[in-house]
């Protein structure tokens, strides 16, 4: 039980250390994910940090993605722009929702607005030696108006546009297009 106490607490200790060796001054974890997002079978640490602003704009974010190397975390990489600041939502309030990892995709997803509404995920894969963008999802209108949605993978150049309108008289019919664009 005393070796169980033991090999606990370290492990704990080095996540904490991890966590606050490269954590912005002033700044406060928002969500710490684990999973593969480089493709070698061993978890990365993915962390958002809060960090406070002297004005009214709120926090911004920061995402940085950890990898463990010879027992030692370094930044595999780093990010003030992928996420949005905590009031970027309209009224809404803060639009971040979550940092998920699916099949080895990171993927970001906010949400906001006021009447009309807005969201979508972003989502990147590690190749050509650091995170690239590789798709968006997105989202957004008014319940009872018309919603619509986009996906574009940005490897294939597919684009899937679908809008369904309920107030046809002011919208028109809804639609759902296919476009392929590459480069």
């Amino acid at each position: 039980m005393k070796n169980i106490f033991c090999f606990l607490s370290l492990i704990s200790t080095v996540f904490c250390f991890a966590q606050k060796e490269f954590q912005p001054k002033s700044s406060t974890i928002n969500e710490t994910v684990d999973g593969d997002v480089d493709g070698d079978k061993i978890p990365e640490k993915i962390i958002i940090y809060n960090i406070p602003t002297d004005n009214d704009s709120g926090d911004i974010r920061e995402i940085q993605i950890l990898k463990k190397i010879n027992n030692k975390w370094i930044i595999l990489e780093k990010s003030r722009k992928a996420i949005y600041g905590s009031k970027d939502g309209g009224i809404m309030g803060d639009p971040y929702q979550s940092t998920t990892i699916e099949n080895g995709l990171l993927n970001i997803t906010h949400y906001g607005g006021s009447s009309w509404k807005w969201g979508g995920t972003d989502k990147y894969r590690f190749q050509n030696g650091h995170f690239e963008l590789i798709g968006i999802s997105s989202e957004n209108g008014k319940p009872e108006e018309y919603w619509t949605t986009v996906d574009f993978n940005l490897s294939t150049g597919k684009l899937v546009f679908d809008k369904e309108v309920v107030n046809t008289k002011e919208y028109g019919k809804s639609k759902n297009e296919i476009f392929i664009k590459k480069d």
